[in-house]
């Protein structure tokens, strides 16, 4: 199946257990190698690495073993995130996807399960940039992500600023992103560590824009993923390559980060 680029769908009564749903479907074709079963028969598109594509002929074409991975849920986007490593797989891979759901579509048959009609995924393995899903795996699995109780959650709007404001300081120094103490990073397999504050960014050369944003945002669980293009770094795509951009964000202040970008040669050229 293939489709073009379009936004995630919206959809009225989108719960968080239909959404937990679909990302327990994605979870379960990933691991057996097919597609979801409650992928929508009509209107479903498909991307990896912002390019449509045959579900048959991607990630999800051959099984998977999946050793880690954190959702969010996202029920103003009707939309599902999943990271997930794959360490211990032949390749190894980690893998950010975006999993939106319909309720209500047609799905071909009497089970009324809320149909996916769109997934869209960051798809990293060896060469891209700083890859090492074992290393990758090691650091998230040190990381906390609990639930935020209802009366200290930060509002849509703030998560969304502070998810912001760390994309705009890489091309303007100006902007100073609301770093927690401690605050850390993983970007492909490297981490910054677990001590102090050691997410800010080195300056890129500017000017520089972090464009084509795209999110999905969990207040239950201080989460932002915003996929974005990101320049510069990739010396065979100078305008921008895929990127994603996972944070942890408590009291308006960002805990963790965790960078994933593709690369058309190994290491992107550097």
């Amino acid at each position: 199946m293939t489709g073009l680029v379009v936004q995630g769908a919206v959809a009225a009564n989108c719960t968080r257990d239909v959404l937990a749903a679909a990302a327990s479907a994605y979870l379960a074709g990933a691991a057996a190698g097919k597609p979801p079963a409650n992928v929508a028969l009509t209107n479903f598109t498909y991307e990896e690495n912002d390019v449509p594509l045959d579900i048959g002929k991607g990630i999800l074409a051959r099984p998977i073993s999946i050793d880690f991975n954190r959702t969010f849920l996202d029920t103003e986007a009707c939309g599902a995130f999943i990271e997930y490593n794959a360490a211990s797989n032949t390749p190894p891979y980690v893998v950010i996807a975006r999993v939106y759901v319909a309720p209500g579509s047609s799905s071909g048959n009497s089970s009324g399960t809320p149909q996916i009609t769109r997934i869209a995924s960051v798809v990293t393995k060896p060469g891209d940039w700083a890859f090492n899903a074992a290393t990758q795996l090691a650091a998230d699995k040190k990381e906390a992500w609990p639930a935020i109780p209802a009366g200290q959650q930060d509002t849509r709007a703030v998560l969304k600023a502070a998810a912001d404001a760390y994309l705009d300081s890489w091309g303007n120094t100006t902007v100073a992103p609301p770093f927690g103490t401690t605050c850390s990073r993983i970007e492909g397999g490297t981490t910054t560590g677990q001590m102090g504050n050691t997410c800010p960014m080195q300056p890129f050369p500017s000017p520089l824009t972090i464009a084509k944003r795209r999110y999905i945002i969990d207040p239950v669980y201080g989460a932002v993923d915003i996929f974005n293009n990101f320049p510069f770094i990739d010396t065979a795509k100078p305008d921008g390559t895929p990127s994603t951009n996972l944070y942890r964000i408590e009291g308006g202040k960002i805990r963790y980060i965790h960078e994933l970008t593709v690369c058309t040669n190994k290491n992107c050229g550097r």
